[in-house]
């Protein structure tokens, strides 16, 4: 596995990739740092260390770019269904826990509890891509997310989803 540190206005990032796919993206002091980052990894210059940075970019002045590089966290069938379910959250969206469990439950044919979503949405290896900063508590609150509640707090208002000064989403 190779791995680089990366930039962001909201602090250094390490990314993680096979040389071709985005497998890990985490803030270098976030929980669960590197869960999935091999003991071996070599770092090195890849070409998609330079889309990931080249999107960093774009995604922290404001654009909606699009994630135009293979993205493959690794992980149970089940983190890999919720991981999904994040990726598909639009771009200045929020959805609350519970929305995400019915929605994986339809998916998945039997019930899914709120906490098995969070334990999941914690343990996303690839912050920002897989944006599980729009995951909020079922009255708006921000909660449980591994780059600190500072970083989500920042992340929903570039996104305009919260107000700057406000500690909750308005849900509709």
């Amino acid at each position: 596995m190779l791995q680089k540190q990366l930039t962001t206005p909201l602090g250094p990032v390490t990314v993680m990739s096979d040389g071709l796919s985005l497998m890990g993206l985490w803030f270098t002091d976030q929980k669960y740092y590197g869960s999935t980052l091999p003991k071996l990894t070599v770092i090195s210059d890849r070409p998609i260390f330079v889309r990931v940075q080249t999107w960093l970019d774009a995604y922290f002045v404001g654009d909606q770019p699009t994630i135009d590089f293979p993205v493959r966290p690794q992980g149970t069938p089940f983190r890999q269904a919720v991981w999904q379910q994040l990726r598909e959250i639009p771009y200045g969206t929020v959805l609350t826990y519970g929305q995400l469990a019915t929605q994986l439950s339809e998916q998945l044919g039997h019930f899914v509890g709120g906490q098995a979503i969070g334990g999941a949405v914690g343990h996303n290896p690839i912050s920002l891509v897989v944006p599980c900063h729009r995951v909020v508590a079922s009255d708006g609150a921000l909660t449980g997310y591994a780059g600190g509640l500072v970083r989500k707090r920042a992340l929903l208002q570039l996104e305009g989803s919260l107000a700057t000064g406000d500690e909750q989403v308005p849900l509709d």
